[in-house]
């Protein structure tokens, strides 16, 4: 099969699943009395606008950071499911200590970041470990683990321990974070009062870092290799264990980046509070899957679902539910599945025919297979 036709079919199951969940909605919208065409007009006329573009960057950036910590562990054929406690477990400590001290900006910033990576590979390792001692399915583990984080999140945020009151408000949370740990705001945007997220460029590293680090790297090949065969990882001198353990921890390290651009953003959070953004982890798993686990496909993922959240918001002031997002991104993720199973089975039905050409004849692929 040549290169171009292969990344043809490559790009087929998320074009072809978006197309399904265009399609799919569209009917919704008809049998509810409204015009698709006009509703899509809308949701694109108010995307144009510099205001919700920017915010549709600033959520494609927090949803990049979730959607590569599970593709890591997909890559590696784990389904770290608990991102979102992981996250949200990092994002409360790390903002507990950069409102509690006043450094250089660099290093205040610099600590806060290392603090939200250490905490959420930390919360990730222990499901690495369970299932490596003691087989513990990472599904069901990350899942409890989420509950924990919860508990552990609410016991801490509580006066009296880590968090205070918010003056004027029956809000709690942690001590506002000081100008040093704040990040600046990008001017990406043309005549938008509002800034892209300084750390948009951390996105961009830790994107081309998971890009290098699986494409062109010895653990890379051995995380792949082992997510797609054990047996022959261990052949070839691997030890699954390990791979296992780090890729958790990996997962886990860029899972605790999600609530920091929002949280140190000189417009953004401020500080974890009991209204701090939740599910972003759920979401990101959405992403991974219509992005192939890939850092370019992950991104345009990303800006699909921050285009469909920020857009979202005029559909009301036009007599549309803005619950059908919803049901687009649900429809989104069940195409995923479909879309991939028959690119899946087109692509192998391609390499039969190859197979039966290259062998000088014509044979037909379910011969070839048998």
């Amino acid at each position: 099969m040549n290169r171009w036709r292969s990344i043809g079919i490559t790009l087929a199951a998320p074009a072809l699943a978006i197309v399904l969940s265009l399609v799919i909605t569209s009917l919704v919208l008809l049998t509810t009395g409204t015009s698709p065409f006009s509703t899509y007009r809308t949701m694109l006329n108010y995307a144009a606008e510099p205001r919700t573009t920017t915010l549709i960057i600033n959520s494609a950036i927090t949803y990049y950071f979730a959607a590569l910590a599970v593709a890591v562990g997909f890559r590696m054929n784990l389904f770290n499911i608990g991102v979102d406690g992981q996250y949200r477990l990092a994002a409360m400590l790390a903002a507990a200590f950069a409102g509690n001290v006043d450094l250089p900006k660099p290093l205040h910033v610099g600590l806060t970041l290392v603090i939200a990576v250490l905490v959420g590979g930390a919360w990730a390792g222990i499901a690495g470990l369970l299932k490596v001692y003691r087989g513990v399915s990472e599904v069901i583990s990350t899942i409890m683990l989420n509950f924990v984080a919860t508990g552990v999140v609410a016991y801490l945020l509580t006066p009296g321990r880590l968090a205070v009151r918010t003056e004027g408000s029956n809000n709690i949370g942690t001590k506002e974070i000081p100008p040093s740990g704040q990040v600046p705001g990008l001017g990406l945007v043309p005549d938008s009062q509002l800034k892209v997220y300084g750390l948009g460029v951390l996105a961009v590293l830790v994107g081309f870092g998971f890009w290098f680090l699986l494409e062109r790297t010895r653990f890379g090949f051995d995380l792949r290799v082992t997510g797609s065969n054990e047996e022959a990882a261990v052949a070839s001198g691997v030890s699954v264990r390990r791979m296992v353990v780090i890729s958790m921890l990996i997962s886990g390290g860029v899972a605790g980046l999600v609530g920091m651009p929002d949280l140190l953003a000189v417009d953004g959070a401020g500080s974890y509070s009991l209204d701090f953004p939740a599910g972003i982890g759920f979401t990101g798993i959405a992403i991974a899957l219509l992005g192939r686990n890939t850092a370019v496909g992950v991104a345009i993922g990303a800006l699909l679902f921050g285009f469909l959240d920020s857009s979202s918001l005029i559909l009301d002031l036009e007599g549309v539910a803005k619950e059908i997002v919803l049901i687009t991104q649900g429809v989104i993720v069940l195409s995923v599945v479909v879309a991939y199973e028959i690119v899946r089975r087109y692509r192998v039905r391609a390499e039969q025919h190859e197979v039966g050409r290259a062998l000088g004849r014509t044979t037909p692929a379910e011969e070839v297979a048998a």
